[in-house]
């Protein structure tokens, strides 16, 4: 996630330099094609003013459910944050065995870590194993859904410790509710990795870009060379502002302006170890170029 106010120069050329590139080169071929070949056709400037007016809403409808996506995800791992805490708090004032709550407060760390891997398709990651026991590993090899297998197991150890009486009813309903407001996130979450923003919205909003910087191209002519440079500015509005929503649409992906679930999971990690007194607490990953945070 972007957390400074300004970007950088370079941020920018290295987010828009290819297309940057090949607007120039699309905006060159046009200008010769329409001062060496279609001589006898002069367009008129109004008609590229209209057709920018239309490509602004397409482009704004995009953002705009990007812009949704991306909130959406935010909110959720908001949800995640303040569930973790409570789990942990309530867990160290029920006064149960202090194993047993170290316990489910490690293998929560290791849902998370699980559940970050699995939204950012980490195939290899196996950085959820650090806090769970040699019992849920064994557990955890004949099932595809890492995440989901870890909450059944907190659900059934909170079910065993009220079994033991060592939490009453209520205790064993608020610690289950919030057990299932944690698979309720998960399923949110997935929901939006798993949606694809529909194709023809982003496929036809890239055409009619490049068809405006087309006709705007030729309408601005009569400056000669200078139509070039003119193609290119009006591209480059667009063109960035579209490129911003596309980056937007997929929050989880482990990019600058996506959702920074990896620092979210570490800032939980290091208050629920300080809730259990636990040792070798780490430190909170570190902004990246002084930018953003993943």
């Amino acid at each position: 996630m972007l957390i400074g106010r300004n970007l950088s120069l370079f941020r920018i050329l290295k987010f828009t330099w290819k297309v940057d590139l090949l607007m120039i080169a699309f905006c060159g071929v046009v200008y010769l094609l329409d001062v060496y070949w279609w001589t006898a056709f002069r367009l008129p400037i109004a008609f590229p003013a209209l057709m920018g007016t239309a490509i602004a809403f397409f482009i704004g409808f995009n953002n705009n459910q990007a812009y949704n996506r991306w909130w959406e995800a935010r909110m959720i791992w908001g949800g995640i944050v303040n569930d973790s805490r409570s789990l942990a708090r309530n867990l160290v004032a029920y006064n149960l065995d202090s194993d047993a709550a170290k316990r489910i407060v490690r293998r929560h760390l290791g849902f998370l870590y699980a559940l970050t891997a699995s939204l950012r398709k980490y195939q290899q990651d196996e950085s959820h194993l650090q806090y769970i026991t040699a019992d849920d590993v064994e557990k955890l090899k004949s099932v595809s859904h890492i995440p989901n297998k870890l909450l059944s197991i907190q659900s059934q150890e909170i079910k065993n410790l009220r079994v033991k009486q060592q939490i009453s009813d209520f205790e064993f309903t608020i610690l289950n509710h919030l057990i299932e407001n944690l698979c309720e996130a998960m399923g949110k979450s997935e929901r939006i990795n798993n949606t694809v923003f529909p194709s023809n919205y982003i496929f036809f909003t890239k055409l009619f870009i490049w068809l405006f910087i087309a006709l705007i191209t030729m309408a601005s002519n009569s400056v000669g060379v200078a139509a070039i440079i003119l193609g290119w500015a009006m591209g480059f509005v667009f063109n960035t502002s579209n490129m911003n929503g596309l980056h937007l649409m997929n929050p989880f992906e482990h990019q600058p302006s996506g959702v920074p679930i990896s620092s979210i999971t570490r800032n939980i990690e290091i208050n629920l170890l300080q809730e259990i007194s636990a040792d070798n607490i780490p430190s909170p990953l570190p902004i990246i170029d002084g930018e953003y945070i993943l």
